[in-house]
């Protein structure tokens, strides 16, 4: 096989981020924009030793659930990869990828519930993060840095179509540089926003190369013209030759730098440099489903790793006796500790500092937990954490995880540690995209 080879080839899997995968004399080929089941003509773009690359050239013979897709710029975006399937045939891929990586990687005998499907899958996100270049604003095509420009996304909050608009004109009227990654260049790296589901708030930040911009001040009179509640204005400076968006410096050009939002009855504070789950309907959902699985009584500590700005521990304080949270973004940690006084909850203590270090130190302090609740980043757990949860030895253990693969790695190793899995219950999270959200109930195996 050969760069640039056509061959005609079935589609008999899918991959991890939504591509199709089919075989060549026992080689595997994946090709992006496929469904289980059609035949395709593909072009080889790139070999390896047991797999390669390829596109489509022709579907010789369509799924019954491709679709048209409704975004127009979905075949050169990256940014989402199932607009051209039904969405049940898409919650019935992200349904059977839990069950593929938790047999197969992790080799866990494990109840997998129906996935909850999201009620809405157009306009569910409540963070935006656009790249700006000479080339356009908008998102980064697939596997590469190259930006497609765009008028609008489907997935986003219509605030973010106006405050792209509007940005750009901006920009264009003052001359105003885009930044060039090649260069390290030009001004304006990333538009950046945040909207609450539950309040409809809206907070726009600029993410600049440098601190000095031309008329900050008519971009916040022109932003303020928009009246979609936008209560801040922020210029983030990220003066270094990185990939990731946020500088270390923020000036505030107008009202502040966070937002208020709801889950459930919980208010919480968001600003720019705290996680919170981007689907804010599908988030009562997950914790929800989390609460229920673990039953709790009243009385438990709970440890909830990974904390955040304490969105699910305070969502557990009602029911526990104490919650203690551990997070390593100091930002995230503020806005936790002041979560937890707005919703008037004083059963919540929140610590600054990675979970692999804490964790540890809380043990040794005496703070024996009766549940601990892990949701980690992309890349799981690291090793050293899951033997600390070994030898806290909680009753229970909730793992909520955002890769099947990291967490089926996971489960293996806290099965050997001790932990029985008690069922798997996928959330769509993520509607149109590759990824899915999966929470696990874990038990000791001696209780």
């Amino acid at each position: 096989m050969q760069k640039n080879d056509i061959y005609t080839v079935t589609i008999d899997g899918m991959t991890d981020d939504g591509s199709g995968v089919g075989r060549i004399d026992g080689l595997a080929v994946f090709v992006p924009y496929t469904l289980v089941g059609e035949t395709v003509s593909v072009k080889i773009l790139k070999t390896q030793k047991r797999y390669a690359f390829a596109k489509v050239l022709e579907i010789l013979a369509p799924s019954p659930m491709r679709i048209e897709p409704e975004c127009p710029h979905f075949y050169r975006c990256g940014g989402c990869q199932f607009f051209h399937c039904t969405y049940e045939e898409e919650l019935k891929y992200k349904q059977q990828q839990v069950c593929d990586a938790l047999t197969r990687i992790g080799n866990i005998d494990v109840a997998v519930r129906p996935i909850i499907g999201a009620p809405n899958t157009h306009h569910y996100r409540n963070k935006a993060q656009f790249p700006v270049s000479e080339s356009g604003i908008g998102f980064y095509s697939r596997r590469s840095h190259n930006i497609v420009d765009i008028d609008s996304c489907i997935i986003q909050n219509p605030a973010c179509d106006a405050i792209v608009r509007c940005v750009r004109d901006w920009m264009q009227t003052y001359d105003i540089a885009p930044y060039n990654e090649s260069r390290h260049s030009g001004s304006v790296r990333h538009i950046y926003t945040r909207t609450a589901a539950g309040t409809g708030e809206v907070l726009v930040c600029i993410v600049t190369r440098d601190e000095n911009i031309k008329y900050p001040e008519l971009l916040v009179e022109s932003l303020l013209e928009l009246d979609i509640n936008i209560v801040g204005v922020v210029q983030n400076i990220n003066p270094e030759p990185t990939n990731i968006i946020l500088g270390g410096k923020n000036r505030i050009l107008h009202g502040r730098d966070y937002i208020f939002d709801n889950i459930g009855d919980l208010t919480y504070k968001i600003s720019l440099y705290s996680f919170f789950q981007v689907n804010s309907a599908q988030t009562r959902a997950l914790y929800d489903t989390a609460l229920a699985a673990l039953d709790l009584s009243g009385n438990e500590t709970v440890w909830d790793l990974y904390s955040g700005i304490g969105t699910i521990g305070l969502h557990m304080a009602r029911s526990a006796g104490r919650v203690i949270g551990v997070e390593i973004v100091s930002d995230a940690v503020r806005d936790a500790r002041e979560n937890a006084k707005l919703n008037d909850i004083d059963n919540a203590a929140f610590y600054e500092g990675s979970a692999e270090e804490v964790a540890p130190v809380l043990l040794k302090d005496g703070h024996k937990p009766d549940v601990i609740i892990v949701d980690p980043p992309r890349k799981g757990c690291d090793e050293a954490l899951l033997r600390t949860i070994a030898e806290a030895k909680p009753e229970k253990l909730l793992y909520i995880s955002c890769k099947p693969s990291t967490l089926a790695r996971d489960l293996a190793a806290l099965k050997d540690m001790g932990f029985a899995p008690q069922f798997a219950q996928p959330v769509d999270m993520f509607p149109r995209t590759g990824h899915v959200e999966t929470v696990v109930l874990l038990a000791r195996a001696d209780v």
